[in-house]
């Protein structure tokens, strides 16, 4: 059963990011959202680019920390389970699912 789901899953990407139109890669700024990510990989990684692909963006060229699956950490608490990092400020088109330029905070 899991073979087929996968196989599935990857079809349905592979649609998804032959549909949506690739943009230029995002300019590299001083990181300055504070984030709370599921994962942070290199921007090279076969993850970031399969997410990049989700939302129409060409990380090509870009050789930066990604974070994938992240949320804003607000004011009120930071309640991460995850990695918190702070990163390029997110577009809001890709929903959280990635951020640019993601550096660890260290207390």
């Amino acid at each position: 059963m899991f073979p087929k789901l996968s196989i599935v899953v990857a079809s349905v990407l592979i649609t998804l990011a032959a549909a949506i139109p690739n943009s230029p890669p995002p300019p590299v700024t001083t990181p300055s959202s504070p984030q709370c990510c599921d994962s942070v990989v290199p921007s090279t990684s076969a993850a970031a680019s399969a997410v990049a692909a989700l939302v129409g963006l060409d990380l090509t060229g870009l050789n930066v920390p990604v974070g994938l699956s992240c949320s804003p950490i607000t004011v009120v608490g930071n309640n991460c389970g995850s990695t918190t990092v702070t990163c390029d400020a997110p577009d809001k088109e890709w929903g959280g699912l990635i951020a640019i330029n993601c550096i660890p905070i260290t207390a």
